[in-house]
């Protein structure tokens, strides 16, 4: 469902660019806004500026919905909580009560290391 509405999004994208494009200048920055030519009835005008009135709400539409289906799965997670390590009695009661991220590192530190595996190492520099 994601892709058509990533598809549709783009198609309003292409579109409003080219009804932008087709859209008479007002002149001023280079010079050449009062010149006469294609698209150059105030009707036109008209359905050129509700066009894209109506392109710009649908991309704003799109890109209100693909942000609400983007955010749709996620759950709120915390790196300070979720460290990995069991839960164990500290002085100040459980390690979910009033540990921490510091007291559960240095109950890591306070454990021996795991013996080598058997069989040949990387050399290590001293």
């Amino acid at each position: 469902m994601q892709v058509v509405i990533i598809l549709v999004h783009l198609m309003i994208v292409l579109a409003m660019i080219g009804v932008v494009l087709l859209q008479k200048s007002e002149g001023g920055g280079l010079g050449i806004g009062s010149t006469g030519g294609f698209l150059s009835s105030r009707g036109t005008a008209n359905v050129l500026t509700r066009t894209t009135a109506a392109l710009a709400a649908l991309f704003f539409a799109t890109s209100l919905l693909l942000s609400i289906l983007a955010g749709w799965d996620r759950k709120p997670t915390s790196i300070i909580q979720n460290t990995g390590a069991p839960a164990q009695q500290t002085p100040g009661g459980p390690a979910g009560q009033g540990g921490g991220v510091l007291d559960t590192l240095r109950q890591q530190e306070q454990q021996p290391p795991a013996a080598p595996p058997p069989g040949p190492q990387v050399p290590r520099s001293q």
